[in-house]
């Protein structure tokens, strides 16, 4: 089954950013990954909140491809300057219909 990862990232400061984009998409494909949505073009239509700088939508092929990646040593030092250098918040959701 696939699953979504669904992320919100707001950047407190940029110096990760350039070092982070070229080796993330490598391992994103490394695990099968697509990049479905990266974009600062968004807008919220139902309820309130702060809105993030970013939404980033990545498919996966399974649920294990997205936690590999997440858990890739060589992604360790670029998750760790996204967390450190961002507010983010990434949620994996299951591509299935729970209420049909």
């Amino acid at each position: 089954m696939s699953y979504y990862s669904i992320l919100e990232v707001t950047p407190t400061t940029d110096v990760w950013v350039a070092d982070y984009i070229g080796p993330a998409n490598k391992i994103v494909a490394k695990y099968g990954g697509k990049y479905l949505a990266r974009t600062s073009t968004h807008e919220r239509v139902e309820g309130q909140g702060k809105e993030p700088a970013l939404r980033i939508i990545i498919e996966w092929p399974t649920r294990q491809a997205a936690i590999d990646f997440m858990n890739d040593a060589e992604y360790a030092p670029h998750l760790k300057a996204r967390t450190e250098g961002s507010i983010s918040h990434h949620h994996l959701v299951a591509a299935k219909d729970d209420l049909a």
